[in-house]
């Protein structure tokens, strides 16, 4: 893996990269004294790498603001899902011409009403597999095991004429495993009502970006981010890498 490959590299006296074998080596020296762009081939050793840890690497990017932001931990998404479910279910918003509703009360203390709203297709159910949905008043642990059977989950609450989307702290969208966020400063939240429209497509393919943007929410996107600092005894060069 990517950690331990660094820490071999960390412990040879000098790393070469092998690329550009036409090139001379140019010191560190001379080419932090140069203006960019400019291409050098360096014989460098690795000093340091951030972060330590191989998964504190991956970030969230947002294309049009350019921000880089922490993917938020399951545990702060738990904690918006049970701040949702205080807010109770709106009947009248419930089976609609393209969604079908089916409500429950849990049997626990708490009593928890639990809404999910399938949405359909030429007024019909798709498959589970293809299936979008949107939930109301379920736990995290719900939510992960409705994303193993259905192809899209959207976690919404209720408000007096439709059903929203919930702070954009928590995933806008979870589809298998992955979790969708949108960028807070650039995102400008549509009801659930937009989502009408990709249902009536001929063969909806539940593709977060369309869902997104129908839902005016700037997507944002895994990125992985290091930072390498190379010596080479006349200088420091710090070099970052950034990938989707």
């Amino acid at each position: 893996d990517l950690e331990s490959h660094l820490l071999r590299c960390q412990q040879l006296s000098v790393t070469v990269l092998t690329d550009h074998q036409d090139m001379n080596n140019t010191e560190l020296k001379t080419i932090l004294n140069s203006t960019a762009p400019q291409q050098y081939r360096i014989r460098a050793k690795l000093r340091t790498y951030k972060p330590q840890k191989l998964y504190q690497s991956i970030k969230l990017h947002c294309s049009k603001c350019n921000s880089l932001q922490e993917v938020p931990d399951g545990g702060d998404f738990d904690l918006i899902l049970q701040g949702s479910a205080v807010t109770a279910p709106n009947p009248e918003l419930h089976n609609t011409s393209w969604y079908d509703s089916v409500m429950w009360t849990t049997r626990d203390q708490k009593q928890r009403k639990i809404v999910i709203h399938f949405v359909k297709h030429d007024e019909m159910l798709q498959q589970p597999e293809d299936t979008l949905l949107m939930i109301e008043g379920g736990t995290l642990k719900e939510v992960w095991k409705l994303t193993k059977r259905f192809k899209c989950v959207i976690p919404v609450r209720s408000t007096e004429d439709d059903l929203e989307l919930l702070d954009l702290s928590a995933p806008f969208l979870l589809q298998g495993n992955i979790k969708y966020y949108g960028c807070k400063q650039c995102s400008t939240p549509k009801p659930m009502r937009s989502l009408s429209s990709l249902a009536t497509e001929q063969q909806p393919s539940w593709e977060p970006a369309e869902i997104a943007q129908v839902l005016g929410i700037e997507l944002l996107q895994y990125v992985f981010v290091m930072k390498f600092t190379l010596v080479d005894g006349t200088g420091a060069l710090n070099a970052y890498l950034f990938d989707y």
